[in-house]
């Protein structure tokens, strides 16, 4: 027994594929396709023109003005066809021309689904097209979907392809939000920049990401040169529209670590206006939890730690026993992080454990902090997240504080801790 069609297949071969009965011709970029007006008022296009008083209302040939030039022929196939049959199955290397003709035609369904199938399919390759496409094509939720993957994955899916594609305005919302996955600390974020910077102004450059580095320091030590060392790069024609980027690293984690700060202050990419302004910040920061008795944050400033906290991280490849701690001159809190038994403890190290810079002897210190731990897929999707949100911790010395106990069904490595801190009151680090 030969097995009956299914209407829907019945209707998709005959009619469309077939067009039989056809009372309207659409022709659009060199091809036609025999179609059927019934089917065609799906679309708030045809509907619109059909109901109207458009001379197209009683035509049998249209001949279909194509403005978008991502719009093709097979993307035209694929959104007529989808009018004669009840699903659609979308090729993500499609999706933006597909997205393309469903906006045209207004097929609300089929625009919907095309978004679904980016959110579901973002990765290093697709994440910046699919971030322009859906800005060009209002989808929102799929804009903040490419952002979210962004934040969640620049530092750790850096390739000399996504790194052309991201644009100085993408690249600024970015750097500018706490909620950005630095690994290790601010210092990477920089590189980071740095090599993005480079291969904005050298797209023709194509090796291996390893190499970008390198040649980026020397093109970087070429333009000092032939600018004398009087002016910052960011200052020159050339670097001036990477200033925004630039202006929102968190300097003040940078120059609090030796080797950094020597970095920067060789590269000479920032002004030297930027530089003086955070090392007058943190000497009378530094004065200040030394001399004024700053004991740090007391209550939650939720705008200060978005705009203001240290951002750092750290992968633990597998489970195990974990200790560590971040670079730089914490003023005196040396914040020993460990993670062993599914749980993540800080300590404050006074007296127990060597540590390589001064450190404070006040009974109490407090600071503000965010822990968040997510794992990701190979795509970069995330899988499973937890956050502590935004609190204050007083610790006395030699102290430590369980601040969250991981549940094991969650528990997937690798595993990524990022963290915000605050070290010092928002008002005790303002230069009065």
């Amino acid at each position: 027994r030969k097995k009956l069609k299914s209407t829907s297949k019945y209707i998709y071969q005959t009619l469309f594929l077939n067009g039989e009965n056809s009372d309207i011709k659409i022709c659009a970029l060199g091809e036609e396709w025999n179609l059927h007006k019934i089917y065609l008022c799906q679309s708030g296009y045809f509907s619109s023109m059909f109901s109207g008083s458009w001379k197209e209302s009683s035509m049998n040939v249209i001949e279909l003005e194509i403005p978008d030039q991502n719009i093709d022929v097979e993307a035209l196939q694929v959104a007529f066809g989808s009018l004669y049959r009840d699903d659609v199955l979308i090729n993500p290397s499609r999706v933006v021309a597909l997205l393309a003709a469903a906006c045209m035609l207004q097929l609300d369904g089929l625009i919907q689904q095309c978004g679904e199938t980016m959110k579901e399919t973002i990765t290093a390759q697709t994440v910046c097209g699919y971030y322009n496409s859906a800005g060009t094509y209002g989808l929102d939720s799929v804009k903040k979907k490419c952002l979210e993957w962004l934040l969640n994955n620049l530092m750790t899916h850096q390739s000399v392809g996504l790194f052309k594609e991201l644009s100085i305005n993408l690249m600024k919302q970015l750097i500018s939000s706490s909620n950005l996955f630095v690994l290790q600390v601010e210092m990477d974020v920089y590189t980071a920049l740095k090599k993005w910077m480079f291969l904005q102004l050298v797209p023709s450059w194509n090796g291996s990401f390893k190499q970008v580095l390198t040649e980026a320091d020397a093109w970087f030590a070429e333009r000092r040169r032939e600018f004398g060392g009087d002016v910052a790069f960011l200052e020159s024609a050339q670097g001036s529209a990477f200033l925004p980027v630039f202006a929102h690293l968190r300097l003040q984690y940078i120059i609090s670590d030796l080797a950094s700060a020597r970095i920067v202050e060789r590269d000479a990419l920032l002004p030297s206006e930027w530089l003086s302004s955070v090392y007058k910040q943190q000497w009378f920061a530094m004065l200040r939890a030394e001399q004024d008795n700053d004991i740090g944050p007391q209550e939650i400033n939720k705008e200060e730690l978005e705009g203001n906290s240290m951002r750092c991280g750290r992968k633990l490849g597998k489970d195990g026993d974990y200790c560590w701690r971040w670079t730089g001159f914490n003023f005196g809190l040396d914040l020993l992080v460990t993670y062993t038994n599914r749980y993540i403890i800080f300590k404050r190290n006074t007296l127990n454990q060597p540590c390589s810079g001064s450190v404070s002897l006040q009974p109490r210190r407090s600071i503000a902090f965010r822990l968040r731990l997510a794992s990701f897929d190979s795509s970069g999707k995330m899988i499973c997240s937890r956050t502590t949100g935004y609190q204050i911790l007083t610790l006395e010395k030699d102290q430590e504080q369980i601040v969250m106990n991981l549940d094991s069904r969650l528990l997937t490595f690798p595993l990524y801790i990022c963290c915000n801190f605050l070290y010092t009151s928002p008002e005790k680090r303002a230069d009065s």
